[in-house]
């Protein structure tokens, strides 16, 4: 049910761009406004904060601010003393000011003046009046000498000029006018997510405005129209800041964006070109070389600037490793495609999960009429599907999706003839993808996912294997026993037992279905190609009560979780809480779509979509320990922060179950964290009202993630203002799978489809962390102490030997994590210097350094040189005490050499080579009882061992 997703009930203000007023679509849009003025936040370091009306001269040579206590001439800052200009809390009044946690980022910004880099710290109302104010002065500091050249028109811009040629191109008769038809289908053409209503409510706004009565459209009126409407202020804004403040983006500028802020590897200049080329929109732009802001939005919108990483669209895992390392994509009750109590069984029900790169499919099969067997639940009014017709489907459509093993789950409620009648038709149908290998007893570990390629494995019991008889009576453990289950006396399950023909048997070979007991039971005597399945109460019970039991049962063996006979309505219970535990088949109602499918569907989207997602190294390692319970750092984990900024959606469609309402949606956005509990979260942006086109949100959020390898992020998009259904999409991702910096997402509908046009635009930026816990404080003073710091515990396994020579890696791994937090405080310490937030990337901090280290004449005050291996920078002269602090900061970088004095590298590698010794004798010994254990089930003597 959408209803349920709901983020909270409170009621929000509005945090949305103007839509009464003018879009910016150009810097002299940013000057007119600033002309016009507005109040901001004026912020002492005191912690003091004024309200004050900041306006810019109309010759553009000051600011000034009223009312104050100074003279008019002295509260003004001459645009000639600016040095930057900076967006968010990132100078030292705002890091110190006690009420900065009430100072959203997004509408900070700081004005830099003077030689001694003073600021002038302001907060805007929105986060668009902030852009304003940043952008325009960011055009006016770059282009002092000059700044009329822009505000002068826009008729002489690339776009004008593009747009010109177009209309052109399109009045036939050459009168410099056209019918507003014609000129709504070409702004369609150019821009085919504008709705064409929209379109004509603009043109009627402009011919209004003018007091026309012609509906024709002039070419200046198709430029007004189309840079309202085409023009999105958070790409132009953007834009502007990565250009250096023009409105265009040459090859170097694309370049260093692709590099510095959207992480692109070995980017050229020729690749560069080739997206300009790709791109842009005017002929002059692709002769010239550079992006306007119709082809950069067009760039930023296309595949490559995805949210998903497209290195993850084909299999990029180890495929050779044991079956039980690995998630397998699941489906319960396949052949429906509603509840299971009124829901009509539909062959399309296989078709579609194995579209999807279902891996494991459920038959239950009865006996039907005319001696053929059919597919059906017992329980329920579904109309029966004939066995043979649906493996027939099942091997045409197996290994359409995903050439990796199919699973299925064979739910046996039939005769003895008829189940002789449904082994033979799998012999026929199926022929050599039947995977019916006897598992050796010297193996260890199932078979991997690359040994079974193209191989159906058939999941069921199995007669004993010293069973001559072609029948025998085995335990029944299917999921129609959960609720009809006899209970004795003395509290112990009764087990439900059937007959099973060997024909069928033989089919099954390496996921013989056996009863669970516990896990001590399990340990001892289970083998490594049997498999138990758990109800969804039996499982979360387990999971809640023993996890790290449950995490190292599944390293060895497969465990099926399907959900409750109690869920009548086919709902879905948490995937999530399974994964975690590392059970790889967790079974999903694929009929029923919601947020718990959202997520199953947004997992095995990685690995290529093959239905097999690789687990955790802490949930395959025999040495390896692990509860999903866990409060701080995950052993082997490396912990990070995800930062996340909201900054606008695209085209929110209206929700499908809204009643009587109209298109107007007051969206928000939640953003949902689901992994580990210790990694779980939830939050959600202000409402925007009344904007379903491209509301904008500009809000940033931070989560702490300590198990990233678990970590799902869904971002929902919900109406506040709903009658009925207040779903508008949805998208959930691997954390794995998400690349950085500037991204568009691709929303989902309810049912999982992707819907055209309709996108949210966001910042990713994923930071490392260490010492558990919150992230670091953004202070200097809150994050040097090395009292604070958690170091990675060693925890005892009993054996003294192993134990003893853990000990001795205690203290080198202190000093390494002294060394890692030492640099990455460096690391902060330039940022901060820079007046960059924590999310910044070292080569931009680079930019903006390289800026300051000149003199007034613009020549260079410092050299690079190379030292052991290392860029240093050495002063040419007389340092400014700004040029001083950039230079200390740097020296900061710069790790100390690993000698005797601060660094016991000799006790290390003593520590390195026992802990070498301590590896291969504990696997010698492991090896040892596993032969050991094999030789005693073999009735061989210890001395076969040696044999073997």
């Amino acid at each position: 049910d959408p209803a349920n997703q709901k983020c909270g009930r409170k009621k929000t203000v509005s945090f949305s761009s103007m839509p009464s007023e003018k879009k910016i679509s150009s810097a002299s849009d940013c000057i007119s406004f600033m002309q016009a003025g507005c109040e901001l936040k004026k912020v002492r370091p005191s912690s003091r904060i004024y309200n004050r009306f900041f306006t810019l001269d109309s010759d553009l040579q000051a600011l000034r601010w009223e009312p104050s206590k100074k003279d008019t001439d002295k509260a003004k800052l001459d645009i000639s003393a600016l040095k930057e200009i900076r967006l968010g809390k990132n100078t030292e009044t705002f890091r110190n000011n006690g009420l900065a946690d009430q100072i959203s980022e997004d509408c900070a910004f700081s004005i830099i003046h003077g030689e001694n880099y003073d600021s002038l710290d302001l907060v805007a109302q929105s986060a668009d009046v902030a852009n304003i104010w940043v952008s325009g002065l960011r055009y006016l500091v770059s282009r002092s000498k000059q700044p009329l050249d822009l505000i002068e028109g826009n008729q002489n811009t690339p776009r004008f000029a593009w747009l010109r040629s177009v209309f052109e191109d399109a009045d036939i008769d050459g009168n410099g006018i056209m019918l507003e038809d014609t000129a709504v289908e070409l702004i369609q053409k150019l821009n085919s997510a504008i709705k064409e209503s929209k379109i004509r409510l603009k043109f009627k706004e402009i011919q209004r405005s003018k007091e026309k009565l012609t509906t024709r459209v002039t070419q200046e009126e198709f430029y007004e129209a189309y840079t309202e409407l085409c023009t999105r202020p958070e790409v132009y804004f953007l834009l502007v800041q990565i250009s250096k403040n023009k409105e265009s983006l040459d090859a170097n500028d694309l370049m260093l964006f692709l590099e510095a802020e959207q992480g692109v590897a070995h980017v050229t200049e020729e690749m560069c070109f080739d997206i300009i080329r790709r791109y842009e929109f005017s002929e002059e732009g692709r002769l010239k070389g550079f992006l306007a802001i119709d082809g950069f939005t067009q760039y930023l919108l296309s595949p490559e600037c995805d949210i998903f990483d497209p290195a993850h669209k084909k299999v990029v895992q180890d495929m050779t490793q044991p079956l039980s390392h690995y998630y397998i994509n699941a489906s319960h009750n396949t052949y429906l495609i509603e509840d299971q109590i009124r829901g009509p069984a539909d062959i399309n029900g296989y078709v579609r999960a194995l579209k999807m790169s279902c891996r494991s499919i459920e038959l239950d099969v009865c006996d039907g009429p005319n001696m053929e067997p059919v597919i059906c639940n017992r329980n329920s009014m579904t109309s029966p599907l004939p066995f043979r017709s649906v493996i027939e489907v099942i091997s045409r459509f197996a290994f359409v999706s995903s050439e990796y093993p199919l699973i299925l789950c064979l739910g046996n409620h039939c005769s003895m003839q008829q189940q002789k009648v449904m082994a033979h038709q799998m012999k026929k149908v199926f022929g050599t993808k039947l995977y019916v290998d006897t598992p050796l007893q010297s193996e260890a570990y199932l078979p991997s996912p690359e040994k079974l390629k193209k191989k159906i494995i058939i999941k069921g019991k199995k007669l004993p294997c010293n069973q001559t008889l072609l029948e025998g009576e085995v335990t029944d453990e299917d999921e129609e026993a959960e609720v009809s289950q006899k209970v004795s006396e003395e509290g112990e399950r009764e087990p439900k037992m059937t007959w099973l023909c060997k024909g069928l048997s033989d089919l099954v070979a390496i996921c013989k279905s056996i009863r669970f007991t516990d896990f001590e039971t399990s340990m001892k005597s289970q083998n490594y190609w049997e498999i138990c399945s758990f109800g969804e109460a039996e499982a979360s019970k387990i999971a809640n009560e023993s996890p790290e039991d449950f995490v190292n049962y599944n390293k060895k063996f497969l465990s099926r979780i399907y959900p409750s006979a109690m869920r009548i309505d086919s709902s879905n219970f948490s995937p999530q809480d399974f994964w975690n535990c590392g059970c790889q088949i967790v079974a999903m109602n694929f009929q029923t779509p919601g947020p718990m499918m959202d997520l199953h569907t947004g997992w095995f989207l990685q690995n290529g979509g093959c239905g097999y997602v690789l687990r955790p190294s802490v949930m395959r390692e025999e040495v390896s320990y692990f509860s999903a319970n866990t409060k701080g750092i995950v052993p082997g984990g490396s912990p990070q922060v995800l930062h996340v900024k909201i900054i606008s959606g695209q085209n929110f469609p209206k929700p499908k179950g809204a009643c009587a309402k109209g298109d107007i949606l007051d969206p928000y956005v939640c953003i949902e964290v689901h992994g580990i509990p210790a990694d779980c979260a939830e939050q959600r942006t202000k409402t925007v009202h009344q904007n379903s086109d491209n509301p904008i949100f500009d809000e940033s959020f931070e989560f702490q993630i300590n198990l990233p390898e678990l970590v799902m992020i869904r971002f929902v998009v919900l109406d506040d203002d709903y009658i009925g259904d207040e779903f508008i999409g949805q998208y959930a991702i691997p954390l794995e799978c998400v690349q950085s910096g500037y991204r568009h997402i691709p929303l989902r509908s309810f049912v999982g489809d992707i819907m055209e046009h309709v996108t949210l635009f966001v910042h990713i930026a994923i930071t490392n962390r260490s010492g558990g816990g919150k992230a670091p404080k953004r202070s200097l003073t809150g994050r040097m102490g090395k009292k604070t710091r958690d170091y990675t515990m060693l925890r005892n396994v009993g054996l003294k030997m192993i134990d003893d020579n853990f000990k001795l890696a205690v203290h080198p791994l202190e000093e390494a994590t002294d060394m890692r937090e030492n640099m990455q405080n460096a690391i902060l310490s330039v940022k901060e210097l820079c007046g960059l937030p924590p999310i910044t990337s070292l080569k931009q901090c680079i930019l903006t350094l390289s800026s300051r280290l000149v003199n007034s004449d613009n020549v260079p005050s410092v050299t690079l040189s190379m030292k052991d291996n290392f860029p240093y920078l050495e002063p040419l002269g007389t340092l400014t005490d700004v040029q001083k602090k950039v230079l200390a900061a740097y020296e900061l970088l710069h790790p100390p050499p690993l000698t005797a004095a601060n660094f016991d590298v000799e006790g290390t590698q003593i520590t390195m080579t026992r802990l070498k010794q301590t590896e291969y004798l504990l696997w010698c010994l492991v090896f040892h009882n596993t032969l050991k254990f094999n030789n005693e089930r073999c009735f061989l003597p210890q001395k076969g061992a040696c044999l073997v």
